[in-house]
């Protein structure tokens, strides 16, 4: 179905959602039509607060908004659908469209197979009717559903369309960039040359992608495949109970500003072999290059704000080579106390520091776009983390 009839016939006025690449067709649609004016289109931090973006805008105009989002977005509404909108509660109707990732049948990649299957089954408990929108539903299909849908959001009951692959296109063309000249792929395999074995979480997307196609021993890294936004707390987990291991965390803006909180967290424990990365092109690049909230933002001065002990911001290769080479060198191996010669001996292979400089957060300005052929893991996420956790008892 062409994304102009479903527009048409869904009827609303505005949206607001995390984009998808499912519904890239969508996304694009609303960018080019409305970009990202807040009067009728606001790409949220997380589904959570788009819901109750959603909310607010019914409040104010008793119409009904419209919140898309991937399905593995599905766990940030459950709060406010249950507390917020169930007409247990306010009863604010709101309509769904959901892009249906790791559908039962449909081959996708490991992080949302069960997602795929308990997408239905969450709506159902929630109390959202829903429909599937395929590649085959008609427009007279989709105006009996909205016609159906109508009681229920007129009672203050929230509604679903659940969209299939390839079930919404879109023939426009919007294209997304910045002025930055590095490449993510570039600034990842930078990082790891300066960090050597030190452990790293990646997240979710391109970025985990890409690191594991530049590594040579994947055992060093733990590659955050799902889980949108919850990198630098596993991370910081890892960091806590390894106080004698440099840890790295390579961050998207995105990710990071799906749950900030985070570096609250991160900055009020201060752990000091944590270095948090996050590299910022002010794009959800993976699912297709949409904006995100913090494109032109200054992120270093925010960690500043919240208490990073040491922060760094890099807009171009030199700044990123000697930035990391200023926090690497400021670290040394473990002394293990002198030996029976006397002479001061060390543990090979791990880092601490003598001083109150972490946790350290770097902010790396980057542009759109990644490798045509970028390739996905070849293992599976159960063999990385036993791997990984292999290599964090070992050393």
């Amino acid at each position: 179905m062409q994304v102009e009839a479903f527009f048409k016939t869904i009827g609303a006025e505005f949206y607001t959602g995390v984009p998808d690449s499912q519904l890239k067709a969508l996304c694009d649609f609303l960018m080019e039509k409305y970009g990202t004016d807040p009067v009728h289109h606001v790409i949220a931090a997380n589904e959570g607060n788009a819901t109750a973006l959603a909310a607010g805008y019914h409040l104010a105009t008793g119409h009904v908004p419209v919140v898309y989002m991937q399905n593995s977005g599905e766990g940030n509404v459950i709060n406010p659908l249950a507390s917020l909108l169930s007409d247990d509660v306010y009863g604010i109707p709101c309509i769904f469209v959901i892009g249906w990732r790791g559908e039962p049948g449909v081959k996708d990649e490991p992080q949302h197979v069960y997602q795929g299957k308990v997408t239905g089954k969450l709506l159902e408990v929630m109390d959202v009717a829903y429909e599937v929108l395929s590649p085959e539903t008609t427009e007279e299909d989709l105006r009996g559903w909205m016609d159906a849908f109508s009681a229920r959001l007129a009672a203050g009951k929230s509604v679903a369309i659940v969209v299939r692959k390839g079930a919404l296109t879109f023939d426009g063309k919007v294209s997304y960039k910045n002025e930055y000249k590095m490449t993510r792929e570039e600034i990842i395999e930078c990082i790891v040359k300066y960090s050597g074995e030190d452990p790293i979480v990646s997240t979710t997307g391109k970025a985990s992608r890409e690191l594991f196609e530049i590594r040579d021993v994947h055992a060093y890294d733990f590659l955050t495949v799902g889980s949108m936004g919850h990198a630098s707390s596993i991370a910081l987990g890892i960091a806590l109970q390894k106080p004698d291991r440099r840890i790295w965390c390579i961050d998207g803006d995105g990710a990071a500003l799906m749950h900030m909180g985070a570096m609250a967290v991160i900055s009020d424990i201060k752990p000091k072999n944590m270095i948090h990365v996050v590299i910022n092109n002010g794009a959800h690049e993976t699912v297709g290059g949409q904006p995100t909230a913090l494109k032109g933002r200054n992120l270093k001065q925010f960690a500043e704000v919240l208490g990073y002990e040491r922060c760094y911001r890099a807009e171009d290769m030199d700044e990123l080579e000697k930035i990391l080479t200023e926090i690497t060198s400021g670290w040394h191996k473990m002394l293990k106390g002198p030996g029976d010669d006397g002479v001061q001996k060390t543990d090979e292979g791990r880092c601490v520091t003598n001083s109150d400089d972490g946790p350290i957060f770097l902010e790396i300005c980057a542009a759109i776009g990644a490798r045509a052929d970028l390739g996905r893991p070849t293992t599976s996420p159960k063999e990385n983390k036993e791997a990984f956790m292999g290599m964090l008892a070992e050393k």
